[in-house]
């Protein structure tokens, strides 16, 4: 099995209940191709460094994904069709850092490490 990470990113439109139903949508299908999503991460509304189909902002979702390249293609054949996404990106990686979230908010992984310490 190949390991991935997927990184799909909706309009700035998009409902919080909206970003977990194509959240719920796009793991389904990764499990129905024989895949494994093994972490989501729900990075939230960033802006977009250039316009994309007239948006400024984007909400990003990224997964990190076990499986094989039918079951990539069958997903960005499926995301190429969806309206309520801007673009979609898959990059195959040697191993996963389940650690580190690189888009929390510093006030979140300064409470973070303050219950660590105590």
């Amino acid at each position: 099995m190949n390991l991935y990470e997927h990184t799909i990113i909706a309009r700035q439109d998009t409902s919080p209940a909206e970003i977990k139903q194509l959240t719920e949508k796009y793991s389904k299908i990764v499990e129905k191709n024989e895949g494994e999503v093994v972490k989501t991460e729900n990075w939230g509304l960033l802006n977009l460094s250039y316009l994309i189909k007239k948006n400024r902002k984007g909400s990003y979702i990224h997964f990190k994904i076990k499986g094989n390249g039918k079951l990539i293609e069958e997903l960005e054949k499926n995301e190429s069709i969806d309206k309520k996404l801007l673009r979609h990106l898959t990059v195959k990686v040697k191993k996963f850092d389940l650690d580190t979230n690189y888009f929390t908010k510093k006030d979140d992984i300064e409470k973070t490490n303050n219950k660590e310490k105590n």
